[in-house]
């Protein structure tokens, strides 16, 4: 972006402010004469940051981002969602279903619009209030776009704000309307009009080119300043061969104008480290649940909150107290049973250089942050930033690392291009490699992707040829082999495994490699046994694959059956005795569960498992960081906890929240150490004792608990940090 683009965009944000404006309620005939005593936080946390969350619809928020939604609203701390379109749909207030509509009934998009409005505040409301009627601040305020947004601030729970940008929606999940996000996006209409709910405090219709929508998004992130901001997924994946999509037109290109906002957004200075989290939408319906019974129950009842499911007029709307095309099934496609992350289920991001010297690795502010701790009694400094990457892209959430033999880190991530028009959009696998060991890292380096030829550095012709799938590959994780040489493990858009590999140590890639397997979902992980035999393993929805070498150095075979169950589609590896230990969570329970898996004799044969043992307590979702006797992971209230063997609770929690996957390694004398990324977009931390060994015959002492977490830097030296010429932000 230009000085003077800035310098616009400074003005325009300047200017996205809420003028004064009474009190009003959401919706008409509240019954509630007297509004309630503010309501506490639901529990104690030290959870800190402001979350914002960006969605195309009403709904999409409850059905794709809760609990991680619910739970932050619990912690007290500041939580704001966007609504990018109106949602107006049909105009009609009723089930899709033909038999059940209603003819005579004309189409009202304003009204339905409305009625969704009153169901979302409704189950924001019922999530900081416990009670649905709540009283809200209703304002029109001016946005950076040169339109006009409505906001509602929760008068008992101010911190609770809802943002409704009011652009009209495609209407059509995956037909081709041009009047659309994905039209505007595309270039295939010069502007967007806004489709005004009823009663809305926005008085005046408006349009946005997509550079205006651009600018009036990322006015509202210059306004909430969020430290963590969660988004859909702007590349589900392929079309289906009929030509639809995987997930709704909306979410992705709705996700796609908050990537562009979110990098635009990054350029000011006066703002806060800030994390982005993707979440799944519509392909959760064909996938594994994640949540156990308790957490889905409690979804399932905001969502009928949303619908009106009661159906009494206790809003007073003419337009209805909530949506009825949701009533019909409040459980969309299995989605009250499910949460999932698109990117950043690494839990290979903290890892040890030289002996002693320790890095944690983060996207963060588009680009790659890291911290590091040059002694086992020094302190951690940072964040510091590798170098960034050319305007116009963005890092993507998530990160991976691989050591060498002499110390140095790999950093691998993807990289999206933005680009000027829908065909430069882009995604490519990159990686950074420290100059020398405990040195600083040079330049990114592209390997492209299994997809497209010629998209890595110079010179590069790996690839199969399909350009449009480009942006579906998943996120790289690496292995190094005895002598330095480096092999990224990718899966492709089609669900497959691919690999390259350097011929010789510091030399550039040679192609992508087909590996096989089908059906892959989530990331391929990799450790490397105590003989030196890799393992690579990957789910699909029903088991899980293998490829293992039967010697060291040996070509790597499979894929191979493992026998094991389903998983939720995440799962972490990490070398144990003479095999790889795999951990994962189990579908429905969120209980985390581990197997032992050693490399058989013979090309031919598969890797040996051992019977699946849970080691943790049921519930919590998402990846989980394994090291030695130390097991980390999301509890089943959501807040970051570790698992040690002999104690009971199985989970020691922390009562905060994170974003993303944690990660855990252990020192040379057993002390683990586990970390998260706080919502604040801090390291936040946890150690545990190594095990006390005990003579027999005394029976032997339980593991003593884990430290309280904490910040690895805290805000004063952070404030310090800054004020230094060198400077530890970008």
């Amino acid at each position: 972006m230009s000085l003077a683009s800035r310098t616009r965009l400074a003005a325009l944000l300047a200017a996205l402010t809420v003028g004064a404006a009474g009190v009003t309620t959401w919706a008409h005939g509240d019954t509630d004469a007297h509004p309630a005593a503010p309501h506490a936080p639901l529990r104690p946390s030290v959870t800190e940051g402001t979350v914002l969350q960006l969605v195309a619809h009403p709904d999409d928020d409850l059905f794709f981002m809760n609990p991680d939604l619910s739970r932050s609203i619990s912690t007290g701390i500041k939580v704001t969602t966007v609504y990018l379109t109106a949602g107006e749909s049909d105009g009609r207030n009723e089930a899709h279903s033909p038999h059940l509509q209603d003819p005579a009934r004309p189409a009202d998009h304003a009204a339905y619009a409305e009625a969704r409005q009153n169901g979302i505040r409704a189950a924001y409301a019922e999530m900081a209030t416990g009670r649905r009627t709540s009283t809200w601040q209703r304002t029109s305020i001016p946005t950076a776009g040169g339109g006009s947004a409505e906001v509602d601030v929760l008068l008992d729970r101010p911190e609770v704000n809802l943002v409704w940008m009011q652009m009209r929606e495609a209407r059509s999940i995956s037909g081709d309307n041009p009047d659309s996000l994905r039209g505007l996006w595309d270039g295939k209409i010069p502007a967007l009009g806004s489709q005004l709910a009823s009663h809305t405090p926005v008085a005046t219709p408006f349009t946005y080119t997509k550079d205006q929508a651009v600018q009036a998004i990322a006015g509202v992130l210059a306004r909430y300043k969020p430290t963590t901001i969660r988004t859909q997924d702007p590349t589900p994946g392929r079309t289906r061969p009929d030509g639809a999509f995987h997930d709704h037109q909306d979410h992705m290109y709705g996700a796609r104008f908050v990537q562009a906002a979110t990098e635009r957004y990054a350029a000011l200075t006066d703002r806060p480290h800030f994390s982005v989290q993707n979440y799944v939408s519509y392909p959760n319906s064909s996938l594994p649940p994640t949540l156990d019974a308790k957490a889905a129950e409690e979804k399932l009842g905001y969502l009928k909150t949303y619908a009106w499911s009661d159906h009494q007029d206790w809003c007073g709307s003419p337009a209805g107290c909530g949506d009825r095309k949701t009533a019909t099934r409040p459980t969309g496609a299995g989605w009250n049973r499910t949460i999932r992350y698109s990117r950043g289920e690494s839990t290979t991001w903290m890892t040890e250089g030289t002996p002693g010297r320790l890095y944690a690795f983060a996207a963060l502010d588009g680009q790659i942050a890291h911290w590091t701790r040059p002694g086992p009694t020094a302190d951690w400094q940072g964040p510091r930033f590798l170098p960034a990457t050319a305007p116009g892209t963005t890092l993507d959430a998530g990160v991976s690392t691989a050591r060498l033999p002499d110390g140095r880190i790999a950093v691998l991530a993807t990289r999206t291009t933005l680009g000027t028009t829908a065909r430069d959009y882009r995604r490519e696998t990159v990686y950074a490699l420290q100059s020398a060991p405990g040195a600083g890292f040079g330049p990114w380096h592209s390997l492209g992707t299994p997809d497209t030829p010629g998209t890595g550095d110079a010179g590069d012709t790996s690839g199969t040829g399909d350009t449009s799938a480009t942006t579906a590959t998943g996120a790289p994780t690496a292995a190094v082999d005895t002598t330095g040489r480096i092999t990224v493990y990718v899966r492709d858009s089609r669900r497959t495994l691919h690999a390259r590999t350097q011929p010789a140590p510091d030399t550039a890639f040679g192609p992508w490699q087909t590996l096989g397997g089908t059906a892959l979902q989530g990331d391929p992980v990799t450790a490397t046994d105590r003989a030196g035999r890799r393992h690579v393993y990957a789910a699909t929805d029903r088991t899980v694959l293998a490829w293992t070498q039967p010697a060291p150095g040996a070509p790597l075979a499979g894929p191979f059956p493992t026998g094991l169950p389903a998983t939720t589609g995440v799962l972490s590896a990490t070398a144990q005795d003479d095999g790889v230990r795999l951990s994962f969570r189990r579908p429905g329970t969120g209980t985390v569960t581990t197997t032992l898996a050693t490399a058989a004799a013979g090309p031919a044969a598969g890797p040996v498992l051992s019977p699946p043992a849970d080691a943790g307590g049921e519930g919590g979702y998402g990846a989980v960081g394994t090291a030695g006797h130390l097991l980390t992971g999301r509890a089943a209230t959501g807040t970051a906890a570790v698992t040690l063997p002999g104690q009971t609770p199985a989970w020691h929690e922390s009562q905060m929240l994170y974003t993303g996957a944690p990660a855990a390694l252990t020192a040379p004398d057993g002390t683990g150490l586990a970390a998260a990324l706080g919502l604040d977009a801090g390291l936040h931390l946890t150690t545990t004792p190594p095990p006390t060994p005990t003579p027999a015959p005394t029976a032997p002492t339980a593991p003593a608990p884990p430290t309280p977490w904490h910040r690895a830097i805290t805000p004063t030296a952070l404030a310090q940090a800054a004020r230094q010429p060198s400077g530890w932000q970008r």
